[in-house]
């Protein structure tokens, strides 16, 4: 889908991204990059870190982000910044949905 103009949420096929966690990539650019990912109670982001910026946007659900050592329950309408190489990770405490902007996007993923 890179640099599509439009990119309908119904002709994106998910990709199971770890166990109880579907990640969808929705409109990208080499600079710029969305992401949607789908949890189930329980299902773990684990630790880590990437040379991107990241700014989640909790769409649904209730989550345990750890950023940089740091923990705090989120919930929908919550963003967090996640500036290149931070480790992070979450927990999600009720199912949901998690918003991922990156930059610049995420090769990895595509």
């Amino acid at each position: 889908m890179l640099d599509e103009r439009w990119v309908f949420h119904k002709d994106v096929e998910g990709t199971q991204a770890g166990p109880g966690v579907v990640r969808r990539v929705l409109a990208y650019s080499k600079d710029l990059m969305c992401v949607e990912n789908t949890f189930e109670e329980g299902a773990v982001g684990s630790l880590h870190h990437h040379p991107h910026t990241q700014i989640t946007y909790v769409v649904s659900g209730e989550y345990e982000f750890n950023i940089d050592g740091e923990k705090k329950i989120v919930k929908a309408g919550d963003t967090m910044l996640k500036m290149n190489g931070v480790e992070h990770g979450c927990v999600c405490l009720k199912a949901g949905i998690l918003l991922d902007i990156f930059n610049p996007m995420r090769e990895d993923f595509v």
